[in-house]
């Protein structure tokens, strides 16, 4: 039996491609729930460290902030899984994919954070000044004229945080989660073939970045024609 047959038994005949495509949404969950998450943390922690520059108290919670993103961006996503599942998350009963979409979470809001904050320091600071001169407070303005600005400049490089995550999703499968990785590695060692599974699964994550880096560039292009309208 060839190689290509063991892996086709193992898949097909087996069952395999239920944990396949059970990975294979539990990757995309992981991603894109991680990057929401990431977005809202890290969105709120280039705010305070805007305002840290403007604020005492709010400098305080800025230099949290930098504490924070200094611990997540230094360490490796599989250590932090790690920590959460056997030392944090020890005696919680918790499911293994909430489990992996809140580390990912985490540490996607450290890289978002340094993403949005150069984002809200490419809008003019003039713009923020012109809506504060009109009555609106600090807050109102900077939602209503900065974030606007400061997210259509950021898109691009959130699309590639997705990417990244996307690819980070590998190691998830090291806190009992059944993810994309996990479910081809099952494939693998039920036989103890491991190059046609393998091979498959780069080819799948392939295809996966392939797709979504087509829809960040369709995006981009919209975003440029929207500028120059």
């Amino acid at each position: 039996m060839s190689k290509w047959d063991v892996f086709y038994e193992q898949l097909i005949t087996q069952g395999g491609y239920k944990d396949v495509l059970l990975g294979l949404r539990n990757t995309l969950v992981i991603a894109v729930c991680g990057l929401l998450i990431g977005i809202f943390i890290g969105t709120v922690i280039a705010c305070v460290q805007v305002a840290g520059k403007r604020n005492k108290i709010a400098k305080g919670f800025s230099i949290a902030g930098t504490v924070y993103t200094a611990v997540f961006r230094g360490t490796p996503i599989i250590v932090q899984l790690l920590i959460f599942h056997y030392i944090l998350f020890q005696n919680i009963n918790i499911d293994g994919l909430l489990e992996a979409i809140i580390v990912f979470g985490l540490n996607s809001g450290a890289y978002v954070a340094e993403i949005m904050r150069g984002g809200i320091e490419s809008v003019d600071a003039g713009q923020l000044e012109a809506g504060r001169t009109l009555g609106m407070s600090y807050i109102t303005a900077m939602i209503k004229i900065v974030f606007p600005q400061a997210i259509k400049n950021v898109i691009p490089t959130l699309g590639n945080e997705l990417i990244a995550l996307t690819k980070d999703t590998s190691v998830a499968g090291y806190v009992a989660t059944m993810d994309l990785t996990r479910a081809f590695r099952l494939i693998a060692s039920a036989k103890y073939e491991y190059m046609v599974p393998y091979l498959m699964l780069a080819l799948c994550y392939f295809i996966i970045i392939l797709i979504m880096t087509v829809v960040i560039r369709l995006i981009e292009r919209r975003l440029k024609k929207s500028e120059k309208r």
